[in-house]
């Protein structure tokens, strides 16, 4: 549907980079570029973190948006699970949804062989039986070491999940997709372990968040013939409730400016990539780390 819009105020109205979460009116003053499409983000089970902003992003761009969230994970780590539980994140990107969207939630533990291919088809079924967009935001945190640490389940755990979990959801939307549909999109996440001195405290996380980078292109060439775009962000340090202490001002002290990403950072990135403005852009693996130095 063709629209018309002031660009000039938009782009002189859009929040700041740094608030962690901009209001829903200041996300509704974006265009509708998604309206009508449908997107199933992963990881998306905590307020303060990049799939919830990624969600918002999506539904304030018109999509509907189903949030994969897996509780149990969070409340394991230090910063634990969201308060208000899952139903608090959906009704979050429900306040930044546009008229009509719909935002529905649920449960998968992706280390489930079965579970990824579920979770597809669950979220089509949510969201009116088809899917445009898939982020694959989520990630396993902890349980992982230097290379004198690592062992065989570290390994596996990590492959798991951050890797295999990935590409059966890949291959999951690439059977669930008829070929002419528009806007087929596919974004994965990455974590800067080609940068600088890599990852050598977080061997198995790096090693399997790395063969998701190695994939990309391979994917993106093997969509293609389907009309979907394959892309792999980079997001560098970003402050989703971890950053705290020394970690936090050893951090800040690398970027130009002097102060960490928040969600929505990476988050304006993967929300563009779903976008038709960026159809001709597939393949790529982008590092979006406001200038951070390695």
């Amino acid at each position: 549907m063709a629209m018309t819009h002031d660009r000039n105020h938009d782009r002189n109205t859009e929040p700041e980079a740094t608030e962690p979460s901009p209001s829903a009116d200041a996300l509704r003053r974006a265009p509708y570029p998604l309206r009508g499409r449908t997107a199933l983000v992963t990881g998306a089970s905590r307020r303060g973190g990049i799939g919830y902003a990624v969600a918002r992003r999506l539904a304030a761009y018109g999509a509907s948006v189903y949030l994969h969230h897996h509780v149990p994970h969070d409340a394991r780590q230090p910063w634990g699970a969201d308060p208000g539980g899952p139903e608090a994140v959906a009704a979050g990107v429900r306040e930044a949804a546009v008229p009509g969207a719909v935002v529905a939630h649920g449960p998968a533990d992706l280390a489930d062989l079965e579970a990824p291919a579920r979770l597809l088809r669950t979220a089509a079924d949510a969201l009116a039986a088809r899917l445009d967009i898939l982020v694959a935001n989520h990630a396993l945190s902890g349980g992982d070491g230097d290379l004198d640490t690592i062992d065989a389940a570290m390994l596996d755990a990590h492959w798991a999940i951050d890797t295999r979990s990935v590409i059966l959801l890949a291959q999951a939307y690439a059977r669930h997709r008829a070929p002419g549909q528009p806007g087929g999109r596919i974004v994965m996440m990455t974590s800067g372990q080609d940068q600088g001195g890599g990852m050598p405290e977080e061997v198995a996380y790096g090693l399997a968040k790395g063969a998701l980078a190695s994939a990309t292109r391979t994917l993106a060439t093997t969509l293609a013939p389907l009309g979907v775009t394959v892309n792999t962000v980079n997001p560098g340090p970003v402050d989703t409730g971890y950053a705290v202490g020394e970690l936090r001002e050893w951090v800040a002290r690398r970027f130009p400016g002097g102060a960490w990403g928040v969600p929505d950072d990476p988050a304006r990135l993967i929300a563009w990539l779903a976008t038709d403005e960026a159809a001709w852009i597939t393949g790529e693996v982008i590092n979006s780390e406001g200038g951070f130095q390695h």
